[in-house]
């Protein structure tokens, strides 16, 4: 399939994968051109961002997040989409009430796919009417890595290159997040 923006493979990247920042910088990369997917966000989930940077366990402060946010967003001008607030509404089967704003923006994105490492929020029945799927940051790494292994790896290369280090050392600041991931691009 050639890929154009009708037909677009996109995705919705959740807070939980945007805010690890080699997790991050890894997808956002992937969705850079040539990509074979487009990726998209709500102000709702980037102030989820907001406020896990900012927490104790990150420590950012709030103007680190404030340029990392304007960087995301002046990057993927596309991505901050606006969910209309009935359509939240509308999303019902959710573990968790407060998830559903992530289905609401897949399905008015178009979207074909969440990427979240809370799976257990977005069971698959409750997907299923919305024609969603749900996969880790890790599945989702390596579905485009067998897509495309060398642009994969070119992208890598680049994301080691941008901060002085080799592949090999963004694979370890990976392999939490993404391990099986990890060990296929390791292979080569």
């Amino acid at each position: 399939m050639i890929l154009t923006p009708n037909n677009e493979y996109c995705v919705v990247l959740d807070a939980c994968v945007l805010i690890p920042m080699p997790l991050c910088d890894t997808l956002l990369r992937a969705a850079e051109e040539p990509s074979l997917f487009c990726i998209a966000w709500s102000e709702h989930i980037l102030n989820e961002v907001r406020r896990g940077l900012e927490s104790s366990k990150f420590g950012y402060s709030a103007k680190q997040v404030d340029r990392r946010i304007r960087m995301m967003n002046a990057a993927f001008p596309e991505a901050l989409r606006t969910v209309p607030p009935g359509l939240i509404d509308g999303i019902l089967g959710l573990p968790d009430r407060d998830d559903r704003h992530v289905v609401a923006l897949a399905n008015h994105a178009w979207a074909n796919t969440i990427v979240t490492d809370n799976l257990r929020d977005f069971p698959a029945e409750a997907l299923l009417p919305h024609n969603l799927t749900v996969l880790s940051a890790d599945e989702f790494l390596v579905h485009q890595y067998h897509l495309s292994p060398q642009m994969m790896l070119d992208k890598l290369d680049r994301q080691a290159a941008g901060i002085r280090k080799q592949r090999g050392d963004i694979l370890l600041l990976l392999q939490s997040s993404a391990p099986t991931f990890c060990q296929l691009c390791a292979k080569r």
